[in-house]
C-alpha cells in the first residue's frame, strides 16, 4: 500500500484501526442523546431505535461536509507535521488516540454523559503542548491557539445556549398550545404505551435529526484523526488533493498576489507586516514548484508537503491580515482574499479534503458504534438529571435544542458537545416545568466534574503518552 515498508504500512494501519475504533467508542457513548427520549416515552422500542439512530448517524457522515473535519486537522500547526520522521508522527496519532479511547470509555463505564468534542481535542492539545516543550523543537508553537480558541468557545457556550433555548422552548408551548393539547404533551408516559400518532411522529422525527447531525458533526472529527493520521506518516499521498491540477493553481495565486500588492504597508502592525512578508515569499515558492513540469499534472511526492504548508500558511495569514482591519483595501479586494483564504473554492481547496474512503469507513464506524453499548448513559439521560420522569414536551423541546445547535455548528465548521448540548437541555426542561429544584443534584455534579477535568485530562494523558512513544520509537 503505497510502496510503503512493512514496518510503516503496520504503523499506518494500526493508525487508521485505532482512529476507527474511537469513531466506533464515540458511536455507542454518545447513542443515547439521541434515542433516550424515543425511548423513555415509548416512542420507539429500544432496538429499533438504536438501529434508526445508527442508519441517521451514518448518512449524517457521509452527507455532512468536512468542515469540522478540517477544523481538527488544523487544530495543529502546519509546522508540527513538517521535518518529522514518521515515527514521530506516529508517536502522536497513537498519543491522541489512546488517550480520547481511554477517556472515553472510562466516562462510558460510569454512566457519565461526558463529551467525545472536549476528549479529543484536549487530546490534540496535549499533543501539541508536549510538542513545543520538546528540547529538539526549534519550530515554536505546537497548537494553532487561533483554531484552538474558537473551538473552545463554541464548547463552551453550546451547553448554555441548549439549557437556555430549551426554558424558552418550554415556556412558548405552555403559552401558545391550547389547554387539551398542552395537557397531554406535558404529562408522563404511561408505562409501556406508546404516545399518541402526532407526539410519536415528532419525537422520532427530533431523534432523526439529532442522529443525523451527531454524525455530520461528531462523525466528521473522526473524518479529520483519518486525514491528520494520512497526512502525517504518507503525506506525498496525502498533503495535498491529487485529484486537482495544481497548475490552477497559478491564476488563485495572481489574485492574491495582486490583491496584497495594493495593501498599504506602511498603515499595517510590525506582526501584520510580518504576515504580509510571509503570503509574499510563499506565493514565490508555490510559483517555482508549479512551474516545472508535472508528470500526469501532479506534484512530486516530496514537494506536496511544502507546497500544503505554503497554502495554509498563505491562507491563515491573510485571515489573519484582514481579520486586524488594517489592510485598507477595497471590497473587492476584500473579498477575493476572504474567498481565497476561507473558502472551499480558494486554495484552500487543495488542502481541505477527505477522500470518500475515509468518509465511508467512519460513517461505518459511527453508524455500527451506535447500535451496541447505549443502554449506561440512556439511563443516566432520561432519569438522572431530572426528579421527574421526561413528558413528552420536555424530550422533544431537548432534542429539538440539540439538533438546531449541532446543525448549525456543523454548518459553520464548528465541533459541538452532542452529549453536553442535549443534557443541557433536557436540564433546561426539567428547571422550566419545575424550577431548578426539578435537578438531580447528584448527577448534574457529575455531568459538571466530567466536563470541567475532560480537557485538562486528556491533555496530560495525551501529552504524556506522546512523551513515552516519543522515547520508544
Amino acid at each position: 500500500m503505497f510502496g510503503l515498508e512493512t514496518d510503516i504500512f503496520l504503523l499506518l494501519a494500526f493508525s487508521i484501526l485505532a482512529a476507527c475504533a474511537f469513531e466506533f467508542v464515540n458511536g455507542f457513548h454518545d447513542t443515547a442523546n439521541a434515542v433516550a427520549t424515543v425511548i423513555y416515552t415509548n416512542s420507539l422500542k429500544p432496538n429499533i431505535a438504536v438501529i434508526w439512530s445508527g442508519f441517521m448517524n451514518f448518512c449524517g457522515v457521509f452527507l455532512g461536509g468536512i468542515a469540522v473535519a478540517m477544523g481538527i486537522v488544523n487544530l495543529l500547526p502546519v509546522e508540527l507535521l513538517i521535518d518529522q520522521n514518521v515515527y514521530h508522527s506516529a508517536a502522536m496519532v497513537f498519543a491522541l488516540l489512546l488517550s480520547a479511547i481511554i477517556w472515553n470509555l472510562g466516562t462510558w463505564y460510569f454512566g457519565l454523559p461526558s463529551s467525545s468534542s472536549h476528549t479529543l481535542i484536549g487530546s490534540i492539545l496535549g499533543v501539541g503542548l508536549a510538542f513545543t516543550y520538546m528540547p529538539e523543537n526549534s519550530q515554536g508553537t505546537g497548537v494553532n491557539w487561533a483554531k484552538a480558541e474558537e473551538l473552545f468557545m463554541s464548547l463552551l457556550s453550546s451547553p448554555i445556549f441548549g439549557f437556555a433555548l430549551a426554558i424558552i422552548i418550554m415556556f412558548i408551548l405552555r403559552k401558545l398550545l391550547a389547554k387539551p393539547i398542552r395537557d397531554v404533551i406535558f404529562s408522563e408516559p404511561k408505562k409501556n404505551q406508546p404516545p399518541p400518532m402526532w407526539i410519536r411522529a415528532i419525537l422520532i422525527t427530533t431523534c432523526t435529526l439529532v442522529s443525523f447531525f451527531h454524525g455530520s458533526n461528531d462523525g466528521q472529527k473522526g473524518v479529520g484523526l483519518v486525514m491528520l493520521i494520512l497526512i502525517s506518516i504518507v503525506p506525498g499521498h496525502f498533503a495535498i488533493d491529487n485529484t486537482k491540477d495544481p497548475v490552477q493553481m497559478k491564476s488563485d495565486l495572481i489574485g492574491i498576489e495582486q490583491a496584497i500588492s495594493r495593501i498599504d504597508s506602511s498603515r499595517l502592525s510590525v506582526s501584520d507586516r510580518l504576515h504580509l512578508h510571509t503570503i509574499k515569499n510563499e506565493i514565490v515558492t508555490l510559483n517555482a514548484q508549479i512551474s516545472n513540469p508535472l508528470p500526469n499534472h501532479r506534484l512530486p511526492q516530496e514537494q506536496r508537503m511544502n507546497a500544503r504548508r505554503s497554502l495554509l500558511l498563505i491562507s491563515r495569514n491573510t485571515k489573519t491580515i484582514l481579520d486586524n482591519g488594517q489592510a485598507n483595501l477595497n471590497t473587492t479586494d476584500t473579498a477575493l482574499l476572504k474567498m481565497q483564504s476561507g473558502s472551499e473554492t480558494g486554495i484552500r481547496r487543495y488542502t481541505d479534503y477527505a477522500p470518500d474512503w475515509v468518509i465511508l469507513m467512519i460513517s461505518l464506524s459511527l453508524g455500527l458504534g451506535t447500535m451496541v453499548g447505549w443502554k449506561r448513559i440512556v439511563v443516566t439521560i432520561g432519569e438522572k438529571i431530572g426528579k421527574q420522569h421526561l413528558t413528552y414536551a420536555q424530550g422533544a423541546s431537548a432534542e429539538l435544542v440539540a439538533a438546531s445547535t449541532i446543525g448549525v455548528s456543523s454548518y459553520m465548521g464548528l465541533p459541538v458537545s452532542t452529549t453536553h448540548v442535549l443534557s443541557s437541555g433536557i436540564a433546561g426542561s426539567m428547571v422550566a416545568s419545575k424550577g431548578i429544584k426539578n435537578l438531580q443534584g447528584g448527577t448534574i455534579r457529575n455531568i459538571v466534574i466530567a466536563w470541567v477535568l475532560t480537557l485538562p485530562v486528556t491533555m496530560v494523558l495525551s501529552g504524556t503518552l506522546y512523551v513515552f512513544f516519543r522515547w520508544i520509537f
